[in-house]
This record gives C-alpha cells, structure tokens and sequence, in this order.
C-alpha cells in the first residue's frame, strides 16, 4: 500500500523532473549539432570519400529533440526509482555513443550507417552502431509499454492517451528506421523517401502529448475533452500510414496526388483538433490546476486507447 502511494505521489511530479541528466545529453545534441552546421557554413558539407556534415547536423539535433522531449514525460510513468535509473542512464550511454558515430565518421569522411570498404575501425563502429540503434528501439519499448497500465492512466487519463498515440507513432518510425536498414538506403523506387515516415513519426512526442495535456485542462466535458485527444492522435496515425504506403509504392510524399491528400488532410485535421482543444482551455488554467482536478468526485471510466 505504501509502495503503491509512493509511486503515485511521483507521478505527479512535474516535467522533466528527475530527469537533469537526460536533459543534458539532449542539449548536447543541440550543442554538437550547432558546431556542425558552423562546419557546413565554413567549408562544406561534403567529406571525401561518404562523410556528409549535414547528416551529422540534422541526427544530433533529431536525437537531442527526441531526448529533450522523453525526459519531459519520463516522470508520468509511474515507474519505480530504480526502473527510471536503468532506463536514464541506459539511453545516456546509447545517445552518447550515437553522437560519437554519426559525428565522428561523418568527419572521417565514413557513412556510419553503411561501411563500405572502410577499415576494421570503420567496419566495427558501423556494426556497433547498428546493434546501438537496436538498443535503443527495445529500451524504448520498455518505457511505451509503462503508459499502457490502468494506473498510468487512472491518474493523467488525457495526458496518458496523448502518450499512448505518440508512442503508437514512434514504433512506426521506428519500423522505417529498420526499413531504412535493410533497405541499405532511404530510396525506394523512383522517387519513395523513407526517411519522411521515419522523421515524422517521431515528432508525435512532441504534439500529441501536449493535446493531452492541454485537454486535461480544458473546460469542457471529460468525455469532449478525450474525444479531441483521440481526434489528434488518430489522424497523426492515419497520416502515417498513408505517407507509409505512398513511400512503399516508391512515391513522393510531396507529389500531387490521392494519396498525398490524404495524408496532407490526416495531419491537418490533426493539427484542428489540437487547436481546438487549446482554444477551450481558460487563460489561467494555462499555467494553474487541470480542470480535472475540479471533478475529482465525479467517477471515470477507465478505459483509455
């Protein structure tokens, strides 16, 4: 029973709390990003024989985004001290090696992803690299899989099903990252990116979490409040499936076509819902208590997404 309070209690910290040094290692992406892109300014992005800077300069800012916004909703959880520390320090020493990869070989002048005819030192990093982003896929599942639990969302019931939707999007991104890798290349067919999906996807962390959290403060009914969480988080899904598909039909997601429209309208309607929903809110219900708080006699129903 005790045990059970405690966790609770942490759960109802604030974002980010707890989680500094998660913190930090996103700002060093930022950091690393920012000297890279002086780099590119100075002399180019092109290193011979494969290096690319600009490759450096848009993963180290990517990663770091990723980290800033996972350390941002890690103290929702409801996990335990310990379980928080295995995976804090876990993604930290992945990330860090991460950085290093991508930095490092793109100045060396090696693709990090795809060595070919590199040294053993080329050879090892790159295979190292590959086992790191795998990883870094299953501790991150380790961690989704915590917003699926009943007490998750008992306690933040809009927030936790924004966080379950974002969750659900980064898995697709990161099933085109594994695309990506067997693919031995982003280009499928004539024209099909799939680095769009897999960028995209991880973006949901960002904005959908937020539609949940500002729903949760919204002056509107608990059952209006979850239906424009929902609306959010299934458009975004929609959209990249569609811009999946388009991909694997070896299509540009940026020509004109049915299904660009589609995808296009997925995330725009996406993009309504959560403007609507910030739109309910009240000023001052911005920075105070969520409006939930008001019904805490009044009982919910207990099924999320």
């Amino acid at each position: 029973m005790m045990r059970t309070m405690r966790r609770r209690e942490a759960a109802k910290g604030n974002m980010f709390e707890g989680e500094r040094a998660l913190v930090l290692t996103a700002i060093l992406g930022f950091v690393l990003a920012l000297l890279c892109q002086a780099w590119v300014w100075m002399y180019g992005a092109d290193v011979s024989p494969k290096g690319n800077i600009a490759n450096a300069v848009s993963f180290n800012a990517a990663l770091g985004l990723f980290l800033l916004s996972t350390a941002a909703i890690v103290p929702q959880s409801l996990m335990g001290r310990k379980r928080k520390a295995v995976f804090r320090w876990s993604y930290i020493m992945l990330a860090l090696y991460s950085y290093f990869a991508e930095t490092v070989q793109n100045f060396r002048g090696v693709n990090p992803r795809f060595v070919k005819g590199g040294t053993p030192f080329d050879v090892t990093v790159g295979s190292v690299f590959a086992f790191v982003a795998l990883l870094l896929i299953l501790f991150y599942l380790f961690l989704a899989a915590q917003y699926f639990r009943r007490q998750v969302y008992t306690l933040h019931p809009e927030l936790t099903v924004g966080i379950r939707y974002a969750m659900i999007a980064i898995v697709i991104s990161f099933a085109a990252g594994i695309w990506i890798s067997e693919n031995q290349g982003r280009i499928v067919g004539d024209h099909g990116n799939i680095i769009w999906l897999h960028g995209l996807g991880f973006h949901a962390l960002q904005a959908l979490p937020v539609v949940g959290w500002l729903a949760g403060r919204a002056s509107l009914a608990a059952r209006v409040q979850m239906l424009g969480v929902h609306a959010a988080g299934l458009a975004f899904l929609l959209g990249l499936l569609a811009m999946g598909w388009q991909t694997y039909l070896g299509r540009s997601v940026l020509e004109l076509s049915g299904i660009t429209l589609l995808v296009s309208g997925c995330f725009l309607a996406s993009l309504a819902a959560g403007v609507i929903v910030l739109r309910s809110v009240p000023r001052a219900a911005l920075f105070g208590k969520s409006s939930a708080s008001g019904r805490g006699a009044s009982p919910r129903k207990m099924n999320g997404l």
